[in-house]
């Protein structure tokens, strides 16, 4: 009889692990993000299918990998909760219409003059349009300062479902007006500006800048404002970025995750989507709006799932045939946590070959200026 059991136990351990498992995971993570867009019964349906059910616990479960980063994450809440490093950066700075929050970390001083204006480097985080905060990259930032010799704005902006991608736009073109006419209080070179962003912010970078480019009315900033932050913003350097949203909602398709996600919320629906791509809007630029268009820097984990590496190849062949100055890089085994989180730290993997890359294309935009 025991044998009996046994031999049962054997079949349904295994049902749970291949069945009750995934859809558990599944069902949890569309519960609390958000079921797929049909009408009535036909969402569950759609919910319960086995491919949207697999596909769906796989991306779940890949978030696990996150844990290797507890180390990372004791090191940054010590650092930024610990006074004696206020010596390093400005906290907490007030700046725009919705009253947010920046961070804004010193140049060294080492070699440099008290005198002379520092460049002023804007670092945008990621966090698919629906997270994140500033106190995170607070080792980045520090890290950022010291590798480029420049000063260092980590803003936060409002996220889904506090506000649309329009509103996060609004948030960055205020941290840039901030930068501006804050320039001789804090000693910023305030006409050398280059962005720095990664996934959604790579993506908030270069459509705040396109925007102001194109002297949007809905950004709610006096034109001549605008035209300034345009003169002064010398390239953008993108990390494992999103540009192009459709061919993004099509991956996120892919992966079964279309719905929990964030972004197709924060655009407003997917008939948004060409007004929010900054691949498209760069279509819609005349000759003499392109020309006035920043150069970029593209850098790309190869190992990227979250993002794959086509959004930059794709989007550098599009900058390079409306004539853009554009560098791209492709880095092996990199994926798409490692891109930002291994500039935390000197002794993470992929620190100095990333840095290296950042340096020499930092250094380029400033020669162009």
């Amino acid at each position: 009889m025991s044998g009996l059991k046994c031999h049962m136990s054997m079949p349904m351990a295994v049902g749970v692990m291949l069945v009750g498992v995934p859809y558990s995971i599944s069902l949890a993570a569309q519960w609390l993000y958000g079921w797929p867009n049909k009408p009535g019964y036909k969402k569950y349906m759609e919910a319960l299918k086995p491919r949207r059910i697999y596909c769906l616990t796989r991306a779940v479960l890949e978030t696990l990998k996150y844990l290797q980063y507890g180390r990372l994450y004791f090191q940054w809440k010590s650092w930024y909760q610990n006074d004696e490093n206020r010596k390093h950066y400005e906290k907490g700075i007030t700046f725009g219409r919705r009253g947010n929050k920046l961070d804004l970390y010193h140049r060294p001083n080492v070699g440099k003059s008290k005198d002379v204006p520092a460049p002023l480097v804007v670092f945008i985080y990621g966090g698919a349009w629906g997270s994140g905060d500033r106190s995170i990259y607070c080792l980045l930032a520090m890290r950022m300062a010291e590798e480029l010799g420049a000063t260092v704005i980590c803003p936060d902006y409002c996220t889904y479902p506090k506000t649309n991608v329009l509103g996060m736009i609004q948030d960055i073109a205020d941290c840039l007006l901030w930068a501006q006419e804050s320039g001789s209080k804090f000693n910023l070179d305030k006409d050398n500006i280059v962005l720095i962003g990664h996934s959604a912010g790579a993506h908030l970078s270069a459509l705040t800048t396109l925007f102001l480019i194109d002297a949007r009315d809905e950004l709610f900033i006096e034109a001549g404002k605008q035209n300034g932050l345009t003169l002064a913003i010398r390239g953008i350097i993108g990390l494992s970025g999103v540009y192009n949203i459709m061919d993004h909602y099509e991956h996120e398709q892919k992966r079964a995750v279309e719905y929990v996600s964030t972004m197709h919320k924060s655009m407003n629906g997917v008939e948004n989507f060409p007004y929010y791509s900054p691949t498209h809007v760069l279509k819609q630029l005349s000759q003499d709006k392109l020309s006035r268009v920043p150069p970029f820097a593209l850098l790309h984990g190869i190992d990227d799932i979250i993002v794959p590496v086509e959004s930059s190849t794709k989007f550098s062949d599009l900058l390079n045939s409306l004539s853009i100055k554009v560098s791209l890089y492709l880095l092996p085994r990199v994926d798409h946590t490692e891109i930002v989180t291994d500039l935390m730290a000197s002794d993470r993997h992929f620190y100095h070959p990333i840095y290296s890359c950042v340096k020499q294309e930092y250094r380029k935009l400033l020669e162009v200026c």
